[in-house]
């Protein structure tokens, strides 16, 4: 055989259903095969016109499409077209166009009879269609999408490099050279024969920031340039919360622990080989950003990134927090840039997040709710004009980055929701102990939130407190329900939709506020029930389900209708950027299939049927 006949003979060896092939059926295929190639954008079969081949991808792209221009199929590498008009009087039955610059190889129509009719897992293949195999293809793609949520575990296989603080860096970098890595795990002395707790990490940019760039002699401690604030992920937790974490705190490398004890690092790299991670890029990109004009070029960056998510099958929990990192990312620069304008901040201080931000559940449709935390030392007269200018630049560069005002006020440009710690410690003390709905109907976000930028550990301060008070307080958790039940799910008492009648959206419904929204409420009140400290209304699930406070697989039925209303508000959003439309928060139920508005109305029952429980259940 000539050299490209053997390339030829290789490529079908690696495809369906070529693979089923004997070795002589495959040579001989491999010699009568013809190659095309054709330019984006050019047909290649045109409907009922003569067939002559099976037409084989070797590389590029192709659409093929029904009679009335309907697209039937998209094929990639290694996908087969034309059988069925070989099959069926060797006419064309489904038009082809390559879609990019395409490499096609021509199975002559008696080769392709002849392995029809010799061979029956090749006819098997053929005669299934290729409906069946979009099907499959389709799963393949989800399978590649879910590479985001493999475990850690899977990703991070190398032995961690690792020495004690006393070890100089000199030795820190003769180690690092030896094993080709750019971080090494500091132990504890005392515990590195048993595999070691860890102390710090110490990378390449430690060394050049911390010791070279600081004048510091090689014979330094690798203890006194480590980072000792370090930021942990669990071998058994999944992938994409590890690529959350990088997001959030900007770190390139994260100890992987088992039990407590160092196994390995995960590092940027391994994580950037994953597709569906653009978001990680979109991050990059804005922490190269020099002004708030630049950064809200970004913007479509930002829709392009939420798209992406959505095409690929993410989760509504992927694609929430993936959205709600881009978030706080834009919020760490833009508070990076004011105090290169306005100079260090006078007192310590914490800029929260609030609401779907806080939770890791931020859609393309949102706006932002932002607090500060000061020091305690504060005097507004001395201090709050830095604070003044500090806030409205964030929230100004927000605004201008796709990021509305909060039209409630609830941002840190109101000096309200601008205190030191002491405050808001009373603020949750006086919620909590002395509840009236009214004053809770605009506090209820603010049990949703997450430290952003500063001293980090405030926000945990607070969800102490809250933890700590709330399960004692059956008023507060009363007065917290009957807000939850003001909004209710849009089912008339015959099952059918309720719609919206206000004059704008009249045939939609309002998914947000009629189902995300007080769904998000509802899973709060019980969150706060049994003390957790979590955000996300998943992992506020989580500990609701281990509590075992609901009847049995209410918890699971809350979570399925939860990721039911996202997912079905998340598309309607993509939908609406890809056809070049503002998106909102509104679904039309006469646009979506049948199955996916019998799902919408379970999941809507499901919130109904919560609702009803809780408010015997809290005597609201």
């Amino acid at each position: 055989m000539e050299i490209e006949q053997i390339e030829i003979l290789e490529f079908l060896k690696r495809q369906p259903p070529f693979q089923a092939l004997t070795e002589p059926q495959l040579q001989s295929v491999a010699r009568s095969i013809d190659i095309a190639y054709f330019q984006a954008g050019t047909a290649i079969l045109q409907f009922n016109a003569p067939l002559n081949a099976l037409h084989l991808i070797r590389s590029g792209v192709v659409e093929t499409y029904r009679h009335n221009g309907e697209l039937y199929n998209r094929l990639t590498e290694g996908g087969i077209f034309a059988e069925h008009g070989l099959l069926r009087g060797g006419k064309v039955r489904f038009a082809a166009t390559a879609i990019e610059d395409s490499l096609i190889y021509l199975i002559p129509a008696p080769v392709f009879q002849q392995l029809f009719d010799e061979n029956d897992v090749f006819a098997d293949y053929v005669e299934v269609g290729d409906s069946q195999r979009r099907k499959a293809s389709s799963s393949e793609k989800r399978a590649d999408a879910d590479l985001l949520s493999a475990k850690i575990s899977t990703v991070a296989r190398r032995e961690p490099v690792s020495l004690t603080g006393s070890a100089s860096v000199w030795q820190a970098a003769q180690t690092m050279t030896e094993h080709n890595v750019s971080c090494l795990l500091i132990l504890h002395p005392q515990h590195a024969a048993d595999g070691g707790t860890l102390a710090g990490i110490i990378t390449d940019r430690d060394i050049r920031a911390r010791l070279v760039a600081a004048g510091l002699v090689s014979e330094t401690a690798v203890s006194d340039i480590m980072s000792t604030d370090l930021v942990t992920v669990d071998q058994e937790q999944f992938l994409f919360e590890a690529m959350m974490l990088m997001l959030r705190h900007n770190v390139h490398h994260l100890p992987v622990l088992a039990k407590g004890k160092p196994v390995g690092v995960l590092a940027i790299s391994d994580i950037i080989r994953f597709e569906s991670q653009n978001s990680l890029f979109v991050v990059s990109s804005i922490f190269r950003q020099q002004s708030v004009a630049e950064l809200s070029t970004l913007s479509r960056a930002v829709q392009a990134s939420f798209i992406r998510m959505v095409n690929e099958d993410a989760n509504s929990h992927m694609i929430g927090s993936a959205m709600a990192a881009i978030g706080r990312s834009f919020k760490q620069r833009l508070l990076e840039l004011a105090e290169q304008q306005f100079g260090p901040p006078p007192v310590p201080y914490c800029f929260l997040a609030l609401g779907s931000m806080a939770r890791d559940e931020q859609l393309i449709v949102t706006d932002q709710d932002n607090a500060l935390i000061l020091d305690n030392r504060f005097d507004a007269a001395q201090h709050d004009g830095y604070f003044h200018r500090l806030a409205s630049f964030v929230c100004d560069g927000l605004a201008a980055c796709g990021y509305p005002y909060c039209s409630g006020n609830i941002m840190a440009t109101n000096p309200k929701w601008r205190q030191p710690l002491a405050v808001w410690q009373q603020y949750f003390t006086d919620w909590i102990e002395q509840p009236s709905a009214e004053r809770l109907l605009h506090a209820n976000i603010f049990f949703d939130l997450d430290a952003v930028w500063g001293e980090l550990d405030w926000a945990k301060t607070l969800h102490q407190l809250i933890a700590d008070k709330a399960r004692q307080q059956p008023a507060f958790l009363a007065c917290m329900t009957r807000n939850a039940l003001q909004r209710t799910p849009p089912l008339g008492f015959f099952k059918e939709f309720v719609m919206e009648n206000d004059g704008r959206q009249n045939n939609s419904l309002n998914i947000k506020r009629r189902g995300t929204a007080p769904m998000v409420d509802l899973i709060r009140v019980h969150a706060l029930a049994v003390g957790s400290q979590a955000n996300n209304s998943f992992a506020r699930l989580r500990d609701i389900i281990a509590a075992n406070v609901l009847p049995k697989g209410r918890g699971e039925d809350l979570r399925d209708a939860f990721e039911v209303l996202a997912m079905t508000r998340i598309r309607q959003q993509a939908l609406a950027l890809q056809a070049g439309e503002t998106a909102n928060n509104n679904v039309v139920p006469e646009r979506l299939s049948e199955f996916e508005r019998k799902h919408l109305k379970e999941a809507f029952s499901v919130l109904s049927n919560g609702q009803k429980f809780a408010k015997f259940h809290f005597r609201a």
